[in-house]
């Protein structure tokens, strides 16, 4: 019998388990459950895009979605948001462009009066070719505030086109079927949100 042959069978096993570390340690899809994992968020939609068309979340089956909540008139929180979420999208895109191929993200208002299909389409367009705009009814984006939980509120202004909208402050990132999976840190920065993709995109 080798006498060596212990220590060799000892080293490939640790070689195997620093393998295995360096691996965990460089990222990837998490093996954690998401965070959102099982919360009821989310749903069927029926909204409308800048050239009018209807868009449903039928779809985007298949693929993962980001959604945001705001309004073109922001003057303030709703552009920085957006901003940061899409700079994150494109870092991660930069780093993963098949993984970000799956990615769709999505701008929804909460103030349709104002923003009209071609206003949303704009406002998207500032940020990134990848970003869609998304309005509909007061109905319909009651509906859909509801499935996502969101806050909003219309405030008082001095004229009928003078306002301020309240709303809650959340970028939500949802499976390929449709399932809730993490909110994106939007509050952060770029980096943050790039490496929130990162970890639950794959």
């Amino acid at each position: 019998m080798d006498p060596k042959r212990p220590i060799r069978a000892r080293l490939r096993s640790a070689l195997a388990a620093s393998a295995l570390l360096l691996l965990s340690a460089c990222g990837g899809a998490s093996s954690e459950p998401p965070p959102l994992e099982g919360a009821a968020i989310g749903g069927d939609f029926t909204l409308v895009d800048k050239t009018g068309k209807t868009v449903r979340a039928a779809d985007f089956k298949g693929r993962y979605t980001t959604l945001y909540f705001g309004y073109s008139f922001c003057p303030d929180v709703c552009p920085l948001d957006v901003q940061v979420l899409m700079q994150g999208y494109h870092r991660f895109a930069k780093a993963h462009p098949d993984l970000a191929a799956k990615v769709v993200p999505l701008f929804i208002t909460i103030d349709p009066a104002r923003d009209k299909p071609e206003i949303v389409g704009q406002f998207a367009a500032h940020f990134g070719k990848e970003l869609i705009g998304l309005t509909g009814s007061d109905a319909q984006i009651a509906q859909i505030a509801k499935s996502y939980a969101v806050y909003y509120k219309k405030g008082q202004g001095t004229g009928p086109n003078d306002y301020l909208m309240d709303h809650s402050r959340a970028a939500y990132l949802m499976g390929p079927q449709g399932q809730p999976i993490a909110l994106l840190p939007v509050d952060k920065d770029a980096n943050a949100v790039a490496d929130e993709l990162a970890k639950w995109v794959h």
